[in-house]
This record gives structure tokens, C-alpha cells and sequence, in this order.
């Protein structure tokens, strides 16, 4: 399923990019240094940072779409950044388990 199209199905409001991403996976987490070391490329990253280093994050794990959970900001030089490397990112007020949830029931 493409990034898009789990993005439509669970409500999430684009902020930025495509979605053309395959997803294969999902990831939760906020510490970066870990999410760098641990993500599976093609995942869903559900976070709360919504800084310029959540793009680099994104972009060196070839992750198939970020999404900021629980309402939090999304910088704007991060929407730039993210526009700049082809980043998909998408925001929501769901909280982080329930987008795991849904995320794990829709790709499964």
C-alpha cells in the first residue's frame, strides 16, 4: 500500500510530498539517534518531533512517510527541508499507539 493511500484511509493531513512511498512497515519513536539505528526503510515513522533533523532522519532510513502524531508542530524549515528531499510527511491529533494500531491492522 502506498503511503497515500494509508494516509486517505486513516485521516492524516498532508503537510508534504507524494506518498508514492511503498509502506512495508511501521516505526514509533522520538529519540532520533535510535529511530536512525533501528527503523526498517519503507516504514511509517510516527513521531512527535517536527524539526529539520526528523527529515534527515527520514531521508537517510528511505522511510516511506513520516507522520507527526498527538498534534504537535511541524517547523516550517522542516517542511522545506522535507520538500527539498523528497520527504513525505503527514500530521495528525491521533496519538501515537492509535496510529500504530490502525497502521498495523491496515498493512498486515
Amino acid at each position: 500500500m502506498k503511503a497515500s493511500e494509508l494516509a486517505q484511509k486513516l485521516g492524516w493531513k498532508p503537510a508534504c510530498g507524494d506518498g508514492e512511498n511503498e509502506v512495508t512497515g511501521c516505526y514509533c519513536g522520538d529519540l532520533l539517534s535510535w529511530v536512525m539505528a533501528k527503523a526498517p526503510a519503507g516504514s511509517v515513522w510516527l513521531t512527535v518531533m517536527g524539526n529539520v533533523n526528523c527529515v534527515a532522519v527520514a531521508s537517510l532510513r528511505d522511510l516511506a512517510c513520516v507522520v507527526i502524531t498527538e498534534g504537535a508542530p511541524l517547523d516550517e524549515a522542516a517542511l522545506v527541508r522535507a520538500a527539498q528531499q523528497g520527504v513525505t510527511i503527514y500530521t495528525t491529533d491521533r496519538s501515537t499507539y492509535d496510529c500504530a494500531v490502525a497502521v498495523s491492522g491496515m498493512i498486515e
